[in-house]
């Protein structure tokens, strides 16, 4: 990375707009890269290997993980999900902001790695909200939302591990003051 770039962490418990964010920062802004994560979990309808995530076999993260090819990685809902070595490197090639899209224990474990990080926490405005939209993305069965859910509470009582918190109650509004994070953060690298 340049010495005036940023790593910008997001997290948010599932379902609460992070995918949704960046790709929105990703099309507004051209000074943005945003690192691809691998998972072991089955794509969803609409993403791409590649550009959402690497989607990988179990025994071959697990393959990864015993290499150490990843900066950190965590299980989440039963899936691993990692940030691969070699990904990360050709996100911060001469970029100004390298995105990070972790769940919350991936973003922990990443920010031990890269204290310099900028960490952003994406929160539901409420429980009862995070649970529509894991109703509404079609895309878990009742015993997965509960324990999305669960993790969710668990995972919100974590938010002040980041540096800064954005409800994300209109989806516009967190991009805009997401990227008003992302402009104070470049400025301040500047000096």
């Amino acid at each position: 990375m340049n010495k005036e770039g940023i790593l910008l962490v997001i997290t948010a418990p599932s379902g609460t707009g992070k995918t949704t964010i960046y790709r929105k920062l990703m099309e507004k802004r051209s000074d943005l890269s945003f690192c691809v994560s691998c998972t072991t979990r089955k794509k969803r309808r609409g993403e791409r290997e590649g550009v959402d995530y690497r989607f990988i076999a179990r025994k071959d993260f697990e393959g990864k993980v015993k290499r150490g090819d990843f900066i950190e990685w965590a299980e989440v809902h039963g899936e691993l999900y990692g940030t691969d070595k070699k990904a990360f490197a050709k996100c911060v090639e001469g970029s100004r902001a390298c995105i990070f899209d972790l769940d919350v224990q991936g973003a922990l474990n990443f920010i031990k790695e890269f204290p310099e990080a900028v960490t952003v926490f994406i929160e539901p405005p409420s429980i009862d909200s995070l649970k529509e939209r894991l109703l509404m993305r079609g895309t878990e069965d009742a015993d997965t939302i509960k324990r999305r859910l669960d993790n969710a509470k668990k995972e919100l009582a974590k938010k002040n591990y980041f540096q800064y918190i954005v409800v994300n109650k209109k989806i516009d509004d967190a991009v805009d003051e997401i990227e008003r994070i992302i402009d104070e953060a470049l400025k301040k690298k500047r000096g």
